[in-house]
């Protein structure tokens, strides 16, 4: 079978690679290249929802996290590249006995939702790298991971290229078409269906250098601390629904980096090496927008992958290959293109 995938980041690629493991003839097709939009950022945070409250789009995540070693293990393996993958946990700061007792009532949730297969625990800080807490205690949960966005990408390219496939700037649609690109793909399809599906939210990141390699993801202050394995630190990000420049970054960085050092204080001297600032997609539902595109047989949605893409990614990729390649449907309720429609339709508050 033919796939036609379109848009080269973190959603097409693991899509198109899926689909070529499985036997399809793919090609990928952006004229910006791999990675030229959000998936081209700096922070790299698998990250779960807390454990409560659990829905069909919780536990899709929940799969997607926990199948994502083994997917980025068989990327690496395939191509050669390495995503900066690890399964590196994560550490949130705790401030008073009201979130201690909220903590340990989602530890008792996370040990049934999660089947055993990570912990949310509540413990004392460790010393050295571990964000400032008042109380000195820190929630630790097991199912969180990280990747370094870019490398990951790479990867994907590399593995993709292992198998005949190489990113291309045009060519024609042949077979089933995904169209999996990013912010501009919200507003195309928005004017296309005569109502705002999404939007572009802006994102500021940076890169520090500081050598915490192997230490836990930290997340404090509404900030993503992620120590690499090539001795930097990505802090981020801001969350900007009104800019004027897409790609640049201002005092609101210096802000993130400011609170990220008083967040985490091993990062004080740290020195910014790298700014990152781009568009990233949010669909108005909140939830990825995956499945048939309306009114276009043949044609597919991936899209909306708002903080969450690289996280989402081994998921997604699979159920779209799935609907794809063998018409089994097993997108969960809210995360389906006509989900998002009602949602639009319904009033609910724009990304």
């Amino acid at each position: 079978m033919d796939v036609t995938v379109r848009g080269a980041g973190i959603f097409g690629l693991s899509i198109a690679y899926l689909c070529v493991r499985r036997g399809a003839r793919v090609a990928v097709i952006d004229p910006a290249g791999p990675g030229a939009g959000a998936s081209g950022g700096l922070v790299g945070a698998l990250a779960p929802h807390v454990p409560e409250n659990w829905n069909a789009k919780k536990a899709f995540q929940l799969d997607s996290l926990l199948a994502a070693e083994s997917f980025w293990r068989d990327v690496a393996g395939t191509g050669g590249g390495d995503p900066g993958y690890v399964r590196s946990g994560r550490l949130q700061p705790l401030a008073d006995d009201g979130s201690v007792a909220l903590a340990r009532e989602r530890s008792a949730s996370a040990a049934a939702l999660w089947r055993g297969r990570a912990v949310w625990s509540v413990e004392g800080a460790p010393r050295g790298w571990a964000p400032a807490t008042p109380i000195g205690l820190v929630v630790r949960d097991t199912l969180s991971a990280q990747l370094h966005p870019r490398r990951a990408i790479d990867a994907l390219v590399r593995a993709l290229a292992a198998s005949g496939v190489r990113t291309e700037p045009e060519g024609p649609d042949r077979g089933a078409v995904v169209w999996a690109t990013g912010a501009q793909g919200l507003a195309d399809l928005s004017a296309v269906l005569g109502q705002e599906v999404g939007r572009a939210v802006k994102g500021q990141a940076a890169l520090l250098r500081h050598d915490a390699r192997g230490m836990p993801h930290i997340f404090a202050d509404g900030l993503h601390v992620i120590a690499h394995d090539d001795g930097t630190v990505a802090v981020g990000s801001t969350t900007e629904r009104d800019f004027a420049d897409p790609a640049g970054t201002d005092a609101r960085l210096d802000d993130i980096v400011a609170r990220a050092r008083l967040a985490v204080p091993g990062l004080a001297g740290a020195g910014i090496v790298a700014r990152w600032a781009g568009l990233r997609p949010r669909a108005r539902s909140r939830a990825p927008m995956l499945g048939p595109w309306p009114g276009r047989p043949g044609h597919y949605i991936a899209n909306g992958g708002f903080k969450i893409g690289f996280g989402m990614a081994p998921r997604v990729a699979e159920a779209m290959a799935d609907l794809m390649l063998d018409g089994r449907d097993a997108i969960p309720a809210g995360f389906r293109v006509t989900d998002n429609l009602k949602a639009c339709e319904g009033g609910h508050p724009s990304a």
